[in-house]
């Protein structure tokens, strides 16, 4: 049961573990432990070291990080800055497919790929483009893959999962309503994923059917609905998507939104998730002076 942060030390974007006093930085780890660990979240999926981290936790790595200094006021930054693949989940929820006036994809999942420039960390900022005058945010579930895989069984998915974590996603719905072919295009302007602050591994959610979604805006509850109301959930995504390509370490899905709010210059969203560390990014409307 681990759960795993990048934080920035020195400048460095580094992989930690989360303890219950704050978080140990992997370089921490292997300067005190003479362990080998990579020291970046996404080196670690892509060199299937993420099991050895894990090992090394459930045995000698518990008493050794009750020893060691923690850090807690950290400054996270995304999970990784360059995912792979990144699918996103549109229509995921009956309920959102309202919001757009949209009928719901029924014989497969309505996805799209997003680039890795969209990717920012918790905190840093939310930019409304200037091509937009409504652009929405979307609280989601993301799926990390961590290993290399393809046809993988609906029943054999969690073998595929690295781990779980909040997201907030963008849509310039204003540019959508245009042209549904404007999707691709609508989903990937600069700061368009925030990822993170916490991977969170299988063995620590019990019930991802049972998990709550929320997106908040200004600290208000926007639209929230639970895993088991998704179209296609989890188990579903990872199979069907491993389908089309081969999934790799590091690729994410993030899993449709229960409901996507309207953002404005100065607005604050949150992502909340039940039993993970919430996600927080504030919003900055380019077109403001």
């Amino acid at each position: 049961t681990m759960r795993i942060a990048t934080i920035i030390q020195q400048g460095d974007e580094v992989a930690a573990i989360r303890t219950h006093a704050g978080y140990v930085s992997l370089p921490q780890v292997n300067n005190a432990c003479h362990t080998q660990f990579p020291t970046d979240l996404l080196m670690l999926l892509q060199s299937s070291k993420l099991d050895d981290l894990k090992a090394w936790y459930d045995g000698d790595g518990k008493p050794s990080l009750a020893d060691m200094p923690v850090e807690q006021n950290v400054t996270f930054g995304p999970l990784y800055r360059y995912p792979g693949r990144i699918w996103g989940i549109g229509l995921n929820y009956l309920a959102h497919a309202g919001d757009l006036s949209e009928t719901l994809p029924d014989k497969y999942p309505g996805s799209f790929i997003k680039s890795s420039t969209t990717v920012i960390g918790p905190g840093e900022m939310i930019e409304i483009p200037t091509l937009s005058e409504r652009t929405t945010a979307e609280a989601e579930l993301g799926v990390v893959i961590g290993r290399t895989c393809k046809d993988v069984a609906k029943d054999n998915w969690l073998d595929a999962v690295a781990g779980f974590t909040t997201i907030i996603d963008m849509t310039a719905e204003d540019i959508l309503r245009l042209n549904p072919r404007y999707l691709t295009l609508c989903k990937n302007f600069d700061t368009f994923f925030v990822f993170g602050p916490e991977l969170v591994t299988p063995d620590e959610v019990p019930d991802v059917m049972g998990l709550q979604i929320s997106t908040v805006i200004n600290g208000k509850d926007h639209a929230s609905n639970v895993v088991s109301a998704m179209a296609f959930p989890p188990d579903h995504l990872v199979s069907f998507h491993s389908q089309i390509m081969t999934m790799q370490p590091g690729d994410v899905i993030s899993t449709g939104t229960p409901g996507a709010g309207a953002i404005s210059d100065g607005d604050v969203v949150t992502c909340k998730i039940d039993g993970f560390a919430s996600l927080t990014s504030p919003v900055k409307d380019l077109k403001k002076p």
